[in-house]
């Protein structure tokens, strides 16, 4: 997979300007060993809940990209290893976690690619609290489900149609 989320933009102008492709703001460390990933999205709206997070990922994932608006919590890891190893073994390209991970070296060892705030060392909740397939918001960035992420070391971009 060679791709360049610059040369997306370049490429792409236009639908920079209409909406259509957006950049999200440059929040995101990266964690896994993908350091350049792509997938449609499949999208969570939760808040230090991992149920929903990890029935998820239990799915096969068909090379798309889970994007998790756990609204910015820095209280709380909504992502770790064990789910990591999930994700990878069911076919998942990566994850977009609008909030904290933890067993960061855990996640060094997953052949796909993560974005996240922070690694935080205390687990969240498993309620089974959230939704799941609705039109979220990533740092005031709109993500529906079907939209295409790209990410790689310069970004994440959403766009609304798989691009070139």
């Amino acid at each position: 997979m060679t791709f360049s989320t610059c040369d997306i933009c370049d490429a792409n102008e236009d639908k920079l300007d209409n909406g259509m492709l957006t950049v999200l703001p440059p929040l995101f460390k990266p964690f896994g060993r993908q350091p350049t990933f792509r997938g449609q999205a499949a999208t969570l709206k939760v808040f230090e809940d991992f149920a929903l997070i990890r029935s998820t990922l239990e799915t096969a994932g068909h090379g798309r990209v889970l994007v998790v608006d756990g609204g910015g919590s820095l209280r709380r890891a909504l992502v770790g290893g064990k789910l990591a190893q999930l994700a990878e073994k069911n076919g998942w390209a990566g994850m977009i976690v609008f909030g904290c991970v933890r067993d960061s070296e855990e996640l060094e060892a997953c052949n796909i690619g993560i974005r996240a705030l922070a690694a935080h060392p205390q687990r969240s909740l498993n309620k089974g609290d959230g939704e799941r397939d609705i039109r979220i918001f990533i740092a005031g960035v709109a993500v529906a489900p079907g939209d295409w992420i790209y990410a790689d070391a310069d970004g994440v971009l959403v766009s609304a149609e798989r691009l070139a």
